[in-house]
Parts: structure tokens; sequence; C-alpha cells
């Protein structure tokens, strides 16, 4: 498979500013659990276990560059993954991240069992 690089010269200001925007351990962890579904700013504060104050700055932060979502309903406000891209970024973060131990082979590869890492 070739890759275009047209197409990423023109996207690649755009993907680095989406990169830096989830480059945080407390908005990273958020899209883990968002990827799973919809939650509440307040179950966000709950699992996530920061203040809200310091939730809402970083939820702020992901919903103005697009990736996030979000919807009232009463008094409470729920958020989503908006960005499909993300979504296929944070599952595969998932899946060479946050699988089960890693195990090195002969090349000097660590590899768990979602792919192989250098």
């Amino acid at each position: 498979m070739k890759t275009d690089l047209s197409a990423l010269r023109t996207n690649a200001h755009a993907t680095a500013e989406k990169l830096k925007a989830l480059a945080h351990g407390t908005r990273l962890l958020g899209l883990c659990y968002l990827g799973e579904r919809e939650m509440s700013v307040q179950e966000l504060e709950t699992v996530l276990g920061t203040t809200q104050s310091n939730l809402s700055q970083h939820l702020a932060k992901l919903r103005d560059r697009g990736i996030l979502a979000c919807r009232r309903e009463g008094n409470r406000v729920y958020y989503r993954i908006a960005d499909p891209d993300v979504v296929e970024l944070v599952l595969a973060l998932q899946r060479i991240f946050c699988a089960g131990p890693r195990t090195e082979d002969a090349h000097g590869l660590t590899s768990t069992q979602g792919g192989t890492t250098p």
C-alpha cells in the first residue's frame, strides 16, 4: 500500500493539532472511557478522579477542536466522541497499550495481544 504524500502534506498540520490536543493523560483516559459510551460530566469526574474545574478545562479543549460533542439533558451535560477518526485512534491505542503483558521476541520487539512495537 502506497502512502499518498500529497494528502499527508495537506493534512499534517491539522493532524498535529489534533494529536497535541490528545497528548495529556487525563484527556486520553477520558477518551478511552468515552470510546465505550457517552458519559455525563459527573460520571467522567468520578472515573477520572479529578475535579469538575479541571475536567471542564480538558473537555473544553477537546470540544473546541471538534473531537468531542456534548448534549444537555436537564442539568446534566453528556459528552461523546464526535470525530470518527479519534474513535479509531483511541481503539488502536487501547489495542497497543492496554493489552495484556508484553513479551520480547528474538528481534527485540515487544508484543502484546494487540500488536508489536519497538
